[in-house]
């Protein structure tokens, strides 16, 4: 569990590595990341999914492209991890 909810930089060639302040117990961090993300990258919260890992570290979550995303992959290693 982290202090805060932060973008920590790539996880291999095609993820994006997340902490989340809330602890993963009854699904707290899965809805903070749900949260974290919505607001990030100005989406509504009921277009970000959980496709896979609802009880693992590493998920596969899927939500609208934005141009907030877009301006955020542009940062992140010129483009690389997405």
């Amino acid at each position: 569990m982290a202090s805060k909810n932060e973008w920590c930089g790539c996880y291999g060639a095609s993820a994006i590595k997340v902490r989340v302040s809330a602890p993963a117990v009854e699904g707290s961090a899965n809805k903070e990341l749900i949260v974290f993300i919505a607001k990030s990258f100005k989406v509504p919260k009921s277009s970000v999914m959980i496709e896979s890992g609802k009880s693992s570290k590493l998920k596969k979550v899927t939500f609208p492209l934005s141009e907030k995303f877009q301006a955020f992959v542009k940062e992140m290693n010129n483009g690389e991890c997405v």
